[in-house]
């Protein structure tokens, strides 16, 4: 029998907390039990294993970073909208790392709760309104789409790891990196398609 209280939700919340403090690779069952102060048996009957587990936090922690990006880029455009953009990715990434790391790793997650969850669908539409606000249509979109991810990610996650180890600090780096990225939006080469390779 469940125990009274523990529900699908709090033990996605638990790993994901444990996430943040221990990274998601080192996320297991029974660290998740002593946590919540049960049996690992009791949270079978929430989650079915720890592929399930890590499939919910990816989900929380997309629906946490979606509003966060949602509320800094609301009524923002351009300029703007992309700088916020970026910081708010940036924060979530620092904040919850763990977290973080199961929005961007592989994971097979339930249809159904992936269905029940808006943060992947409205990450998507966040990212691609905001470039909208360049002038951009497909297949320039989604080409955008994926130098902004390449370039955020690839950004936090060496500096997670001190990859830049220099005077220079990486704040002062991110600022000139959005920099150039507004540039290169407002100037986006027309698209190629359709010309011989």
């Amino acid at each position: 029998m469940a125990r009274a209280g523990l529900t699908a939700e709090r033990v996605t919340i638990a790993g994901a907390e444990l996430a943040d403090e221990v990274g998601l690779d080192q996320v297991t069952m029974s660290q998740v039990a002593r946590r919540l102060g049960v049996k690992d048996a009791s949270l079978y009957a929430h989650v079915r294993n720890l592929a399930d587990l890590r499939g919910r936090i990816a989900l929380l922690a997309a629906d946490e970073k979606t509003i966060r990006i949602a509320e800094a880029t609301a009524g923002r455009a351009g300029k703007d909208a992309l700088v916020a953009f970026a910081d708010a990715w940036r924060e979530y990434a620092h904040e919850h790392p763990g977290r973080y790391t199961a929005t961007q790793t592989p994971i097979q997650i339930d249809p159904e709760l992936v269905a029940q969850a808006p943060g992947p669908r409205r990450a998507i539409e966040l990212t691609y309104g905001m470039l909208r606000s360049y002038g951009l249509a497909e297949p320039d979109l989604t080409d955008a789409v994926r130098l902004l991810r390449s370039t955020f990610h690839g950004f936090v996650a060496l500096e997670a790891v001190g990859g830049f180890a220099h005077e220079r600090t990486p704040q002062q780096s991110w600022v000139r990196v959005l920099d150039a990225l507004h540039n290169l939006l407002e100037h986006w080469p027309p698209s190629r398609e359709g010309e011989p390779s």
